[in-house]
């Protein structure tokens, strides 16, 4: 079945749920307003169509000053007394212009790009800044991994629909001089699987006797979560193994599909792998005394996979619900 426009999963389901503010219950009822429709992308759709068909990027030049627009928004230079300008094809390398944001949190439209980072970049030959998203092989992405300056590689998603999205960047540093070089370089061509795990100090016994407090706080803490109904909602359907490693020792977070637990035993085959010098961050995140996420961004929590930061938005939702089903 070919994607929808709206995905399913984003439809909410009939009727609706209550909530509590305050020591009141307040009905909360499922509603939608959709209008589809189709339009044209009028003059930008040699671009579009050349992301889409041939794999590459096109600007536009004036007849006149010679200036390069990415993307060809005019036809005629507004500079030079509206003299047209001509299609050509552009580098697909360039320099970010400013340091961009990253985005942790988004709707469920966006939900499963997160993280993702969004900024401008001036391409090889070009006058003016592209808005593009940008993604890292080397783990989770992270403020300060990208800058202004920052040197970038364009890569072409496999399945491309004629949409910005069709394109995406990487720091040429992840890269080697060969997918540097070739042009319509495809994500399937990145390695996005080997990521190279941040270095623990050596522990010592003290490490290893606050490792194992921590770890007994994890356990009773699953528990909990397997008590909570709501909680237990946040994973369902959901099926993950996770490594977590830490100064002192590893230890297993295993989601199966509404069941949540910890296992004292590291595992041989994981989804992704979790790596902090103190396992303490784990605990605070998922007992709602801290923020993964935080953690994350300040470099306190590594994680192997950027498409796994779903798994740690479902974590916190758990460490959430099971925080407010304490208040009710």
């Amino acid at each position: 079945m070919s994607d929808k426009v709206i995905p399913l999963n984003v439809i909410p389901d009939q009727g609706g749920h209550t909530v509590t503010i305050e020591g009141r219950e307040y009905l909360v009822m499922n509603d939608a307003m959709y209008t589809f429709y189709q339009r044209s992308m009028g003059e930008f759709s040699e671009f579009f169509l050349a992301l889409r068909d041939e794999k590459k990027i096109i600007g536009c030049r004036c007849s006149v000053c010679g200036i390069v627009r990415v993307p060809p928004f005019v036809t005629r230079c507004p500079d030079c007394n509206f003299a047209p300008t001509e299609t050509v094809e552009m580098g697909d390398t360039g320099k970010m212009l400013a340091t961009p944001p990253i985005t942790y949190f988004a709707n469920s439209l966006f939900q499963q790009q997160v993280p993702f980072g969004r900024g401008r970049i001036f391409l090889e030959g070009a006058d003016t800044a592209m808005s593009i998203n940008f993604y890292t092989t080397l783990g989770i992405l992270v403020p300060g991994l990208v800058k202004k300056g920052t040197a970038m590689k364009v890569v072409f998603r496999d399945e491309r629909i004629g949409a910005i999205t069709d394109i995406f960047c990487v720091p040429a540093v992840e890269l080697t001089s060969e997918q540097l070089a070739k042009k319509g370089l495809l994500a399937s061509e990145l390695d996005w699987e080997t990521s190279v795990e941040p270095d623990l100090p050596a522990a010592d016994p003290q490490d290893k006797e606050h490792f194992g407090s921590v770890l007994q706080q994890l356990k009773a803490l699953a528990v909990e979560m397997n008590s909570c109904e709501r909680a237990r909602k946040d994973i369902a359907e959901w099926h993950r193994t996770v490594a977590v490693k830490a100064t002192g020792g590893e230890f297993t977070i295993r989601i199966a599909d509404g069941n949540f637990s910890i296992e004292p035993v590291k595992t041989e085959k994981s989804d992704f792998v979790m790596v902090s010098p103190d396992p303490k961050v784990v605990l605070d995140g998922l007992a709602y005394q801290g923020s993964l996420t935080q953690a994350i961004m300040t470099r306190d929590l590594w994680i192997s996979k950027n498409v796994e930061f779903n798994t740690i938005f479902k974590l916190e939702r758990m460490a959430r619900s099971l925080a407010r089903s304490k208040k009710v």
